[in-house]
């Protein structure tokens, strides 16, 4: 079985396809012929940052070269991981299914990267796994030497899988404390990005690695300094990247206004699958909403301002957690606003943002130490990763610039007294609505 898993490993990689960040990454032919599919030919037409570049203009990175990126480094640590003895309980068929599944991990991720988490739409797994289980991408997996049903069970983690033991091994791969996932895209985006904060060293990293029929992958103790290093990593994105003030601004105009469409029955949830950047926005323009101008906005680089930051405190602002009812509080909180301006402020002029839960636990086990991860020698104990969700998750408050009167005193005394009225009373609005 061994040799077996090994030579569907090593045996017939002869496309070569350059990357910018790994150099040359080798496919089969077959693989190859995936590659040129209508469904994944879609991934080059989204950006993998989305508005991104507004603050770093050189994240113009595609999607489908995160997907060449993660199919790399999956190869590399199922190459590794074999070499290590995970070859004993590895079919061929399963090594082909879990190269397939990283390649196509993202095959049905929405455009215009994520400013269509929250809605109320199908996840971009189940969407994935649809489309891996049919035709064309069913047959080209098929003859691929993979497994499409194993497949699209590995990337959802919803659907059974029949070769259980297998499936279970493969899933804590692509998606764990160390997966290629993570190692590419904190690694690819800090390279455009032209940030130094989330590169990784891969090298070290898969050497301090351990197959484990359970638990996937075990590390040494040596192997923690690469878990920190990816965590802080993933910090730093977070803090200067993924959650950049000017990039939730554009994040939050565009499911403002998508929520606004599929609310009222102007969008159905089903035509924003399988379209990539440009069809989304072609989309929204053929139909007629009041919120659709937010994201003609958004495109011209009008973006709204922040006025107020507040941490978030799920005791206290627990009912942000539903987009929904965020959506509909943001008429109040107007209406509250308004006094203090002057003039009418709508709910349209205004958008309360709360980035999705984030965490940075690690469940690796560490076999010199015969602890997890988190019970172990490293500084990454709760009470640090609680610090760092809650320096990242932070309430704000985006007014239309267009009608804020203090975008060009922001120094003067006058407008820090007004920021600082705004901070109270949305504070207060805030307690109140969560009947506090």
């Amino acid at each position: 079985m061994e040799s077996c898993a090994r030579s569907a490993l090593f045996e017939g990689y002869t496309e070569p396809v350059r990357d910018a960040l790994w150099g040359h990454i080798y496919l089969t032919p077959k693989l190859a012929a995936i590659t040129a599919s209508p469904p994944f030919m879609r991934l080059h037409r989204i950006m993998q940052l989305g508005p991104t570049l507004r603050v770093y203009p050189g994240a113009t990175h595609s999607r489908a070269s995160h997907c060449f990126g993660v199919y790399h480094l999956a190869r590399r640590l199922l190459i590794h991981l074999v070499e290590e003895g995970a070859g004993v309980w590895l079919s061929p068929e399963g090594v082909k299914s879990f190269l397939c599944a990283a390649l196509l991990h993202d095959l049905g991720h929405f455009p215009y990267t994520h400013s269509l988490k929250e809605l109320p739409l199908t996840e971009h797994e189940v969407l994935t796994a649809n489309l891996i289980v049919n035709d064309p991408i069913k047959s080209l997996v098929a003859s691929a030497g993979a497994d499409p049903y194993l497949t699209a069970a590995i990337v959802d983690n919803s659907l059974a899988g029949h070769k259980s033991g297998e499936l279970d091994f493969f899933r804590k791969l692509l998606s764990g404390a160390l997966d290629p996932d993570k190692l590419d895209y904190l690694s690819r985006d800090a390279r455009y990005c032209g940030v130094p904060y989330g590169v990784q060293d891969v090298d070290f990293i898969f050497s301090r690695l351990y197959p484990h029929p359970k638990h996937g992958i075990e590390i040494d103790s040596r192997g923690i300094l690469g878990v920190e290093s990816l965590l802080f990593s993933k910090y730093l994105m977070y803090r200067a990247v993924y959650w950049h003030k000017a990039v939730r601004s554009a994040t939050a105009m565009v499911k403002k206004a998508l929520l606004g469409g599929l609310e009222s029955g102007i969008i159905n949830g089903e035509e924003l699958y399988n379209l990539d950047d440009q069809g989304l926005f072609t989309l929204i323009a053929q139909r007629n909403h009041p919120l659709f101008s937010l994201v003609d906005s958004v495109r011209n680089d009008r973006l709204f301002t922040a006025v107020v930051e507040i941490p978030f405190d799920e005791k206290v602002h627990g009912r942000l957690l539903s987009l929904s009812d965020r959506s509909r509080l943001e008429d109040g909180l107007a209406a509250e606003i308004s006094l203090l301006f002057g003039k009418q402020l709508t709910g349209d002029s205004l958008i309360i943002d709360l980035p999705e839960p984030i965490s940075f636990e690690c469940d690796l086990f560490v076999r010199d130490e015969n602890c997890f991860f988190s019970d172990g020698s490293s500084a990454f104990k709760s009470s640090l990763v609680d610090a760092f969700v809650n320096s990242l998750r932070v309430i704000r408050i985006f007014i239309d610039p267009s009608i804020d009167p203090f975008i060009e005193e922001t120094k003067s005394l006058e407008t820090a007294s007004q920021r600082e009225e705004i901070l109270q009373i949305t504070k207060k609005w805030l307690q109140l609505q969560d009947g506090s």
